[in-house]
């Protein structure tokens, strides 16, 4: 059964990337460099209007199809920045995807200090709607501060902390264990606003130690190595479909390792 969203007209950077082959982004400088071809016309305009089912769609002179979905997780390295490309010339997560795979995107973002879970896909829609703030998808985190911690500074995590950028809060926050100097704490957002946890423990003059992301949804990082990646078995791509309101879809989907 064909998908009746395929049925409108995209623009044809965003085509490139609902099929598979690259971002939105990447489609957008194909585009204008003159290698993109509908139905044999070059469309230098990243928003020509294309159609997936009917429009023949040619990159360099080669026609692309849409490919089956992939969907896997990594275990991200601390300073390895989530990007496909670096200006300052910093490793990106793409030196850890192997070079026999399709394009994959990272599913939003963790930054360069930040490491753990972290889920790529050529699944254009599927990765907006999982990082999207309106699926209110839980996301957990451990972080290790450089500090003791008590309950005033827990309920007010909750209740919300004022930062350089407003009113920040968390969903839970409870005591992981503690040391003499530190502790772990278990933090899970469903917000997912840019370095929020580090907002709010530097607004209590706190120091983030570490910032491990340790599950997206009800998806854990589990035992995956440091700097590796598999593919998400059926079950736990069925199990984070349903946690952002998808149940099913037509697309192929395969997995990939």
């Amino acid at each position: 059964m064909t998908d009746t969203k395929d049925k409108r007209k995209v623009g044809v950077a965003r085509a490139l990337s609902k099929l598979g082959f690259c971002s939105r982004s990447q489609g957008s400088v194909l585009a204008r460099e003159g290698r993109v071809r509908v139905n044999g016309t070059v469309r230098r305009d990243p928003e020509f209007p294309t159609h997936l089912e009917s429009d023949v769609i040619a990159v360099d002179g080669k026609r692309l199809e849409r490919l089956a979905h992939i969907y896997l997780m990594m275990n991200k390295p601390r300073g390895v920045v989530t990007t496909t490309s670096d200006e300052k010339g910093r490793e990106t997560v793409y030196a850890y995807v192997d070079e026999g795979l399709p394009w994959v995107s990272p599913v939003g973002r963790l930054d360069k200090a930040s490491e753990g879970l972290l889920l790529l896909t050529n699944d254009s829609e599927w990765g907006a709607r999982i990082a999207s703030p309106e699926s209110h998808l839980e996301k957990t985190y451990h972080v290790q501060i450089a500090a003791k911690v008590n309950d005033e500074l827990l309920r007010s995590m909750k209740d919300g902390v004022a930062t350089s950028v407003g009113l920040m809060r968390v969903k839970r926050a409870w005591i992981l264990r503690e040391g003499e100097k530190n502790t772990w704490l278990e933090i899970v957002l469903d917000e997912g606003k840019n370095r929020q946890i580090r907002r709010i423990l530097q607004s209590r003059g706190l120091e983030v130690l570490r910032l491990v992301r340790a599950a997206i949804g009800p998806l854990p990082l589990g035992n995956l190595p440091k700097g590796k990646m598999r593919p998400l078995s059926e079950a736990e791509k069925s199990a984070l479909d349903l946690a952002i309101g998808m149940h099913g879809g037509n697309a192929q989907s395969r997995v990939s390792g």
